[in-house]
């Protein structure tokens, strides 16, 4: 009876695995089933390309499937892609992205690991982490060419916006064909049986089924997650689009973001990124619903105790209007001429200082034309006050303690020494 109990308890979360948490569509459902039915332990792959340091909301929709995974004892392969971030996914992209450095990619790899550890069990038979230089730095030009001719050129243009760039008369690169190849042979490499993705890498993985098959491996299963919305409610959630959560931003920020999604945004955060359902919420007031929303969140990432915190502070500071208790300081060293950040690399500076570097260097803003694009859009004020022009440079004598604030969630106190 025990014995049963446990079987049928297994196929419960099977079904629950195939059918909810935000699932769009599985390609090779019936096969799928069919190995998770039979005990065989699995390999699950998921990739990502270190183009950004940080894990959003976006990426745990398919992380918080992964750990459902390793629940039922399967093996999760969390594939960085060191290699392939060389050429760019050019998925979605209307221009050729530019080449990133080695450093820049190792700087942002390192992250990755630690933010997935948030959600995914690290126990080493359930968590493998790898990277795809390990076969790409190997492999010689005359393998790859073999690899080049398991395919055709039709079918890696038939890439949307290949066909989008082509037709506006801008330019796709040789190397930018050869990005669905890589990552197609990835799972030759890993030879996973389960591939999980976001329907934007659809057509990258279907390569990966092409070139299973090609060496003569079973195809891996597609279970297509949807993607979450961001805080503007209208495009993806993305990093470039700064419409992003991290997983790892402090309890505040996370709070705060989260009350400024749209309200019709709300039952897709609820399903994809919270594992409680918006059909059984009793509160029906926007704003209270978006309050549990919020309180959750930052309970999955932060823990309980950070969840009162969270909430006192967004009252004090949005509703109330006051500043938050705690605001970190920068502080910008005149006589040594150096401003200190804490940064393995900190800037040369005089005795002012532009407001543009202060907002990079200070962690808010991504680049200095973001910086601008931030003052210029009125998202910047200096102790209460809008910054309206770029060019303003900070000084010890104008602008020693005084409290910049950058949208509604980023507080920095100035400090001359």
């Amino acid at each position: 009876m025990i014995i049963f109990q446990a079987v049928e308890s297994r196929k419960e979360k099977i079904k629950k695995l195939l059918s909810e948490g935000g699932i769009e569509e599985i390609i090779g459902k019936a096969e799928l089933e069919k190995k998770l039915l039979s005990g065989k332990k699995l390999i699950v792959k998921f990739g990502a390309d270190p183009t950004r340091p940080d894990l959003h909301l976006g990426h745990s929709v398919v992380l918080r499937k992964m750990r459902e995974f390793q629940e039922l004892e399967h093996k999760v392969v969390f594939l960085i892609g060191d290699a392939t971030t060389k050429i760019g996914d050019p998925t979605g992209k209307d221009k050729t992205r530019p080449m990133m450095s080695d450093a820049e990619i190792k700087k942002n790899a390192a992250t990755y690991v630690k933010q997935a550890s948030k959600i995914l069990k690290t126990d080493k038979k359930l968590l493998e982490i790898r990277f795809n230089s390990e076969w790409f730095s190997k492999m010689s030009f005359y393998d790859f060419l073999k690899l080049m001719t398991m395919t055709t050129t039709a079918r890696v243009l038939e890439r949307d916006m290949f066909q989008k760039r082509m037709r506006d008369g801008r330019d796709v690169g040789l190397h930018e064909l050869m990005y669905p190849i890589m990552q197609g042979y990835d799972s030759v490499v890993l030879k996973d049986d389960v591939a999980m993705l976001g329907n934007d890498q659809k057509f990258n993985e279907l390569f990966g089924r092409h070139y299973q098959e090609k060496f003569g491996q079973a195809p891996q299963a597609l279970m297509i997650m949807k993607l979450l919305v961001g805080t503007d409610g209208k495009e993806k959630m993305s990093k470039s689009l700064d419409n992003y959560i991290g997983i790892t931003e402090s309890a505040d920020q996370i709070y705060g973001k989260i009350m400024s999604i749209p309200d019709a945004a709300m039952k897709e955060y609820f399903e994809l990124a919270t594992d409680l359902d918006f059909r059984k919420i009793k509160e029906k007031n926007p704003r209270d619903m978006k309050m549990k929303l919020a309180l959750e969140i930052v309970k999955i990432y932060h823990g309980e105790k950070a969840v009162k915190k969270a909430e006192e502070n967004f009252v004090k500071v949005f509703q109330k209007r006051e500043m938050p208790k705690k605001i970190r300081s920068v502080t910008i060293s005149a006589k040594a001429n150096i401003l200190k950040f804490g940064l393995p690399k900190p800037i040369v500076t005089t005795n002012t200082l532009k407001l543009t570097e202060f907002l990079v260097k200070a962690d808010m803003a991504t680049s200095i034309s973001d910086a601008r694009r931030k003052i210029e859009q009125g998202g910047v004020s200096l102790d209460g006050e809008k910054i309206v022009d770029y060019k303003l440079e900070l000084s010890k004598k104008e602008h020693n303690n005084k409290i910049i604030k950058v949208g509604k969630l980023h507080f920095r106190k100035v400090e001359f020494k």
